[in-house]
């Protein structure tokens, strides 16, 4: 039998992992059946599009933080629920259509916990978008000014799930107003979004500014949503501190 002209093959119909598979089965010893061989040289190339697909994910997502669910401090007070980390780390509450709202004083682990559930949306195969509330509203303007407002609004509703980070650092203007509540509103019900925020809850509306617009945010963002609200010390000024 040709090996080469076979390896060929897979490689121009992009067979990697399965190309891969059969390289090592060549070089071993290992005897299977025909039957065996196949089902072997599959498991192999649905692995390798499965890893690929989740390193996709985990690259477009734009994460601020590459943190995986093992990295992250659940033991330390901060009141942070680990039955709740856990939950949400399966990715049940994307399925809901479900979002999260974290809160707490800066440097306790918003961004962290932001990050480490959005690795875990992308390890289950869930387009995953991560953006400061700023950097978010600066895009969606100059997309205004340049006409692919809508092409971009449309992409960012297509992801399963999208991350909304130091939400309340600013208050926001009319503008930016009508935007959030446009992502929200394209969003609810249908998508999940996590949002946190150095602020309380209760002083969102303060940050949005007009309060017919932020009844209609919240109203759509906080009522059903899962809670995370930290307290404690910021952990860089603990680091600070130790040295």
């Amino acid at each position: 039998m040709n090996h080469q002209a076979t390896l060929n093959k897979l490689n121009a119909m992009r067979l990697r992992g399965m190309k891969e598979a059969f390289v090592t089965y060549l070089e071993s010893s290992i005897s299977y059946s025909s039957e065996e061989l196949i089902a072997h040289l599959a498991d192999a190339e649905w692995l390798d599009r499965e890893n690929r697909k989740q390193e996709r994910l985990r690259r477009n997502a734009a994460l601020r933080y590459e943190v995986p669910l093992t990295g992250l401090d659940l033991e330390t007070p901060r009141g942070l629920d680990k039955t709740l980390v856990l939950h949400l780390a399966g990715g049940a509450f994307i399925r809901a259509h479900e979002d999260v709202l974290i809160t707490g004083p800066t440097g306790v682990g918003k961004s962290y916990i932001c990050c480490a559930l959005g690795h875990q949306a992308c390890l289950h195969g869930y387009k995953t978008l991560y953006f400061n509330l700023r950097k978010l509203l600066a895009k969606l303007k100059a997309a205004m000014a340049d006409g692919s407002y809508l092409k971009l609004i449309a992409k960012i509703e297509k992801h399963d799930l999208l991350i909304i980070d130091d939400f309340g650092l600013q208050k926001l203007d009319a503008n930016a107003r009508q935007i959030l509540l446009e992502i929200i509103e394209d969003r609810h019900l249908k998508r999940s979004t996590i949002v946190a925020s150095q602020l309380p809850v209760a002083e969102w509306y303060q940050c949005i500014g007009d309060s017919a617009v932020a009844d209609a945010i919240l109203d759509r963002l906080v009522h059903k949503a899962h809670r995370i609200e930290l307290k404690g010390d910021s952990w860089r000024k603990r680091a600070a501190r130790k040295h």
